[in-house]
């Protein structure tokens, strides 16, 4: 029992350091495939190829001041980034991030918990993180970071339908809420996959993560082509740092959670081992997010709600029937 609690607590640790971790070299990444894009050099000053920018970037927000406005609500103020953070890493505990593997004569599972509900969990996790750029744009008493809190709220109701309904379908299927049986239903190969035989849904839950990760071209919360900084406008230093912590770790577990779901998650690839399958899978989702930024204009809110309400939240419901009719069709 003891070892157990020890076992559980150890993965909570490394996932939180790991991907804090990632995180912080995801934003190297991200600069050098932009500059990549738009022929510049990135990062390349501090350290071999700008290596040690992660570190600069990370001491300058520890030794920023950490300045509250005015007039602002100040324990609100301080709790949201807090809120961003850690609902991006408790929204990891369902995911099974490898393959199980042996350890000084004991099987481990990377996993935290294998809840009957894990993209349940991850799904409602994920959303409630949306209330740290929320409170933290209402509290801070601008008018800059009050129209971001909006874009948020915007945000949160255009993604969320489309997101739980666009995985309805490939639920419907597997018969499973546990991302544990979902990677399991697609063991039989790469015919098994779930994008082959959803990929309408594959693309909608696609779009929906999108949205809720504030990537561009969904990007209303921060909109970086503006002057302000949206919801952060009036954030310095770590309060600053742990809204984007949340958001890159965020993009992380979503890339697990994708591949888990549709790309067929940790099982093995022909010759490559599982453990390497997905996170080349991951890989490739994060520089598909990276792509999307250097290559695609933003949308405006009124833009955003008209996609999702009008054009995915339809097909969406129309994926959903059309499955169920299979299903119906192949119990018959």
């Amino acid at each position: 029992m003891i070892v157990d609690v020890i076992e559980v607590l150890v993965k909570i640790l490394l996932v939180v350091l790991v991907f804090s971790m990632l995180g912080g070299f995801a934003t190297y990444i991200e600069r050098k495939v932009l500059a990549r894009f738009q022929q510049r050099v990135g990062p390349s000053v501090v350290g071999p190829f700008g290596l040690l920018q992660i570190l600069a970037d990370g001491i300058k927000l520890f030794t920023k001041e950490d300045i509250v406005p005015s007039g602002a609500n100040r324990l609100i103020f301080r709790i949201a980034p807090v809120i961003t953070a850690a609902t991006a890493f408790i929204a990891m505990a369902p995911i099974p991030f490898l393959p199980n593997f042996e350890f000084l004569g004991r099987t481990i599972t990377p996993i935290i918990s294998d809840i009957n509900v894990g993209i349940l969990f991850f799904l409602s996790v994920g959303a409630a993180g949306m209330y740290g750029p929320l409170l933290g744009g209402i509290s801070a008493n601008s008018k800059w970071s009050i129209l971001g809190a909006a874009r948020t709220a915007v945000q949160l109701l255009s993604f969320e339908v489309v997101s739980g309904l666009s995985l309805l379908s490939p639920l419907m299927l597997v018969g499973s809420l546990s991302l544990v049986e979902i990677n399991r239903y697609q063991s039989g190969g790469i015919t098994d996959w779930l994008i082959f035989s959803q990929p309408l849904a594959f693309l909608l839950f696609l779009f929906a993560g999108y949205a809720e990760l504030n990537r561009t071209p969904f990007d209303l919360l921060e909109h970086e082509a503006e002057v302000v900084s949206g919801y952060a406008t009036e954030y310095a230093g770590m309060r600053w740092g742990m809204f984007f912590i949340g958001e890159y770790a965020s993009m992380f577990s979503f890339s697990f959670v994708v591949s888990l779901i549709f790309l067929g998650g940790f099982n093995p690839l022909w010759l490559i081992p599982g453990g390497i399958a997905i996170i080349l899978k991951v890989a490739f989702f994060i520089f598909l997010f990276m792509w999307a930024r250097a290559a695609y204009p933003h949308v405006r809110p009124d833009q955003l709600m008209g996609l999702c309400w009008r054009v995915l939240f339809p097909l969406a419901l129309l994926n959903v029937f059309i499955t169920g009719i299979v299903c119906l069709g192949g119990i018959q």
